[in-house]
């Protein structure tokens, strides 16, 4: 067998396997969110200022290290890109989705994500923010049939970087892992220019 992953849809473990490998990955994941200290609002607001760019240069980093392995792992026949789960585009929904989010990250200080981290760590303004999200879970289906046009609106299908960018796929990456490099030393400036303008604002 050439292609050895997607290791769950090639059936090489199973639902129950799936979980519990699952469960350690988020354990993991979560617990590096903390010690990198994303379990608190004001290490994840503190971009929002441009004194701390930290949030930006793990995330980016973490987008980037992915696009750069799945890619090179597809080149070299480890990965069937294809098999991927990829959610479909549907761009104004999507959009709006991410005005939301941002405004509620940039007013309150966490992502679903980094809120649930919040909660491990006895959070109080972590448990409010997942209140709130289990509470908008609660009430969407009771619109959703309002909303089901705008939430299907401008369906694009799956759409990839590589679709849109005539270019290799490893070409792309390697541009790509460029730019964060550049963006790093960009953010960094941006951190020491914010913390002489800005004296007041502790990191």
């Amino acid at each position: 067998m050439d292609l050895i992953a997607p290791l769950f849809k090639m059936e090489f473990f199973g639902a129950d396997a799936a979980m519990v490998w699952a469960f350690a990955i988020g354990f993991a994941f979560g617990t590096a969110l903390e010690k990198a200290g994303f379990g608190g609002a004001r290490k994840l607001t503190a971009q929002f200022y441009l004194y701390d760019m930290t949030v930006f240069k793990v995330m980016f980093t973490a987008v980037v290290t992915s696009m750069v392995l799945v890619t090179a792992s597809a080149a070299a026949g480890l990965l069937d890109f294809g098999a991927l789960f990829i959610p479909a585009t549907f761009i104004w929904p999507q959009i709006v989705g991410g005005l939301l989010l941002g405004v509620g990250f940039t007013a309150g200080g966490y992502c679903p994500g980094t809120s649930v981290v919040s909660v491990a760590s006895g959070r109080i303004d972590g448990m409010m923010y997942v209140l709130g999200f289990f509470a908008g879970l609660a009430v969407f289906p009771v619109f959703f049939d309002a909303l089901e046009g705008f939430y299907n609106a401008g369906g694009l299908g799956v759409v990839t970087l590589f679709d849109v960018i005539a270019l290799p796929p490893l070409l792309i990456a390697s541009i790509v892992a460029a730019l964060a490099v550049a963006s790093f030393f960009g953010a960094t400036w941006v951190e020491g220019w914010a913390r002489v303008r800005w004296p007041h604002l502790k990191p």
